[in-house]
């Protein structure tokens, strides 16, 4: 059976550190977020969308997720 596809942050971790990195492609933008998972285990949760909008929804859940400090 095939993983779900993340399209959340909170599908990976529920606290994240307290940066983020977001990278520029032709097709779209990647954010690669580290933090805690359920677990208390660390991960990295790296995202891909296609524009800008889906791109600044992600920003926003993870400034509003806790932090892991």
């Amino acid at each position: 059976m095939a993983k779900k596809p993340i399209s959340k942050i909170s599908d990976k971790l529920t606290k994240v550190n307290e940066s983020f990195t977001v990278n520029m492609y032709d097709k779209g933008y990647m954010i690669e977020v580290g933090g805690k998972d359920g677990d208390d285990d660390w991960k990295t949760a790296k995202i891909t969308v296609a524009d800008l909008d889906s791109l600044i929804a992600l920003i926003k859940e993870v400034v509003a997720m806790d932090r892991d400090n």
